[in-house]
């Protein structure tokens, strides 16, 4: 019997999708109800108990710049290799990027 590969989008996550012990559960209320402005810079972290806007696993730990909204999600443009690409991004899943 033949066994294919899975391809799934959180397929080959287990290490990068996990959280320490003291993080595990569902996140503050206040991560949901984050605002975010047009040209803000944002870091994207994917939170793995929120499935509700989880961007795909190759743009976790990007930086990238809030280009619009989309009901509750945000329009983040991110450098992906040679190209930009526009994501759709729920709040729960972004971290403002502090200036010094």
């Amino acid at each position: 019997m033949v066994k294919h590969k899975h391809k799934g989008v959180r397929s080959k996550t287990r290490h990068s999708l996990k959280k320490s012990k003291r993080e595990k559960g569902r996140p503050k209320v206040n991560k949901f109800l984050q605002e975010f402005k047009e040209g803000d810079k944002v870091h994207i972290i994917i939170d793995p108990s929120v499935h509700k806007g989880m961007p795909h696993r190759r743009f976790n730990g990007k930086t990238g710049t809030i280009v619009g909204r989309r009901g509750e999600a945000y329009l983040v443009k991110v450098r992906n290799i040679l190209a930009w690409r526009t994501i759709i991004v729920h709040p729960a899943h972004l971290k403002l990027q502090k200036v010094a």
